[in-house]
């Protein structure tokens, strides 16, 4: 890969490369999901509690853009299976908070490998090169949100609308 390629080559491959990751991704998830009788739904949002914290069924929903009801089914399946238990607010004793118990899905051999194999991969780049792909891979995650959010409020045609209109704001930056 030490190659010339131009610009224009390299945006090409890193759009090819990112569908790639971003379908091996899912797929992977969906197995993990699966394996453990999830839906791939439900192991997300336990991965959104994991990250957060613990969050009320509101503010769970926000963050995965699921309906009320959706987000009501999705913890009783989840407290169901011992992925998740509500407790009291503490500050706010009305509410509940929603905690995710990860350990089944951390704690195996399966995991532990994996991150064995991360920790490898990210071995052979300097700390410049980690702090590029974290800002990278920051700055797609919070993009992805803000589209995901326009998307769930207004539907694919005025979301395509807003994004043309975020991306010409932020080449005029």
């Amino acid at each position: 890969m030490n190659e010339k390629r131009s610009r224009a080559e390299l945006l090409d491959e890193l759009r090819r490369v990112g569908r790639e990751h971003s379908d091996a991704t899912v797929l992977f998830h969906s197995a993990l999901a699966g394996d453990l009788g999830l839906h791939p739904t439900d192991y997300k949002a336990l991965g959104v509690l994991e990250r957060l914290g613990p969050l009320s069924a509101g503010e769970l929903g926000s963050q995965t853009g699921l309906a009320p009801a959706s987000v009501t089914n999705l913890i009783d399946r989840l407290a169901a299976r011992g992925f998740l238990r509500r407790e009291p607010d503490p500050v706010d004793r009305r509410r509940v908070l929603l905690h995710a118990d990860v350990a089944r899905l951390t704690d195996n051999e399966f995991f532990a490998s994996w991150q064995l194999a991360a920790t490898r991969l990210w071995d052979r780049y300097s700390d410049a090169e980690l702090a590029v792909i974290l800002d990278f891979l920051a700055d797609t995650a919070e993009r992805l949100r803000g589209r995901t959010e326009a998307l769930a409020a207004s539907g694919l045609r005025e979301a395509t609308d807003e994004g043309r209109r975020t991306n010409a704001a932020r080449r005029d930056e």
